[in-house]
């Protein structure tokens, strides 16, 4: 019987959630397994991976052969750095604890990249919302001052409407006093 480690997809359309098993590699993509190793999320930024190291080594110890994008996670994850510094000290060209210390350091190496990685892009994050921000406070801004301007402009409507009113009574008055003058001419 022939070991794959490979994806099982489960999660909602468009929204997809992994698990990472050890299975039949006869058996269907959601079907039967062997056992749960972890599981991939990749709708989070990055990507989350929960993975029981050791139950993914001792498969690949075991002779499992893990998909293409399997051995990108459990690489990721240093299973098969692991894995690799196992059959050294199999072989005898390291002890245990070297190889431990080895996979520590690159473990915390592995961890400062991911974290770097989240402070980017939470720092982004706060970017985008301080620009935002900023824009929100000068389409106020300018929202605030047209509303200004519209409450002085009825005031400066009825100016000049009382200056009109004021204009055409004049005008009125001097209009009736041309009429007799006109009317004097005619007779």
């Amino acid at each position: 019987m022939s070991v794959k480690i490979r994806l099982q997809r489960h999660g909602k359309k468009g929204k997809p959630f992994y698990w990472i098993v050890a299975a039949d590699a006869r058996s269907k993509r959601d079907g039967k397994f062997l056992e749960k190793i972890g599981t991939y999320n990749p709708n989070t930024n990055p990507a989350t991976i929960d993975l029981n190291l050791d139950g993914a080594v001792q498969w690949l110890h075991n002779g499992a052969q893990p998909t293409d994008t399997a051995r990108a996670i459990l690489s990721y994850k240093g299973a098969l750095l692991k894995h690799h510094l196992d059959g050294g000290v199999r072989k005898g060209a390291l002890t245990q604890e070297q190889a431990d210390a080895k996979l520590a350091a690159w473990l915390e190496s592995k961890t400062g990249k991911v974290d770097a990685k989240k402070a980017g892009l939470s720092k982004a994050d706060a970017e985008v919302k301080a620009k935002a921000l900023k824009a929100e406070k000068e389409a106020n801004e300018k929202r605030i001052a047209a509303q200004v301007e519209a409450a002085k402009a009825p005031e400066a409507v009825v100016e000049e409407e009382v200056e009109a009113a004021a204009d055409t009574e004049a005008t009125v008055e001097e209009t009736p006093a041309v009429e007799e003058n006109n009317e004097e001419t005619e007779a």
